[in-house]
């Protein structure tokens, strides 16, 4: 019997975020996919150090890999340190991977990295969401929410 998954993730120590990605897609669904890290990306993530800004997700021959994320060479690390913007595998069920890639084919979305971190296991996660691009004016009413939000805020405070 599966084991169920829980509703959100178990981040312990968030190492890059990409927070631009929540204004510039609609998020319909996400994923947690593990890693397959070298040894000195290990050490270099726990740093704090780890940039997922301009980095997406595909699917290539039935697997999922993290393109163009970068981690930047371990300051200590020697000869056998790894290239900063190398191709990732991500982990992942085959039936997860399945639905991913009916949802880019059919339905025109995107695999975009929303977070790297590590759970309470100490293991590196990656939190993948199954989004669909802005338009320009979905972006103006975001703005407008998210001012309206704030200056709420301000009226409530002041006047309670």
């Amino acid at each position: 019997m599966a084991r169920p998954t829980p509703k959100t993730f178990d981040k312990q120590k968030t190492v890059a975020d990409n927070r631009r990605a929540r204004f510039d897609y609609f998020i319909e669904d996400t994923f947690e996919a593990g890693i397959a890290l070298q040894g000195t990306e290990v050490k270099a993530l726990r740093g704090g150090e780890g940039s997922i800004r301009e980095s997406y997700a595909e699917v290539r021959d039935g697997q999922a890999w993290l393109i163009n994320a970068n981690i930047p060479e371990f300051s200590h690390g020697n000869r056998n340190n790894h290239e900063p913007k190398r191709p990732r595998k991500l982990l992942l069920h085959a039936r997860e991977i399945e639905r991913m890639v009916g949802a880019v084919e059919r339905k025109g979305m995107t695999l975009i990295p929303l977070s790297i971190y590590f759970n309470s296991r100490g293991r590196a996660k990656v939190e993948l969401g199954l989004a669909k691009g802005k338009q320009a004016q979905d972006k103006r009413q975001t703005i407008k929410e998210r001012d309206w939000k704030r200056d709420k805020a301000r009226l409530l405070r002041d006047r309670g």
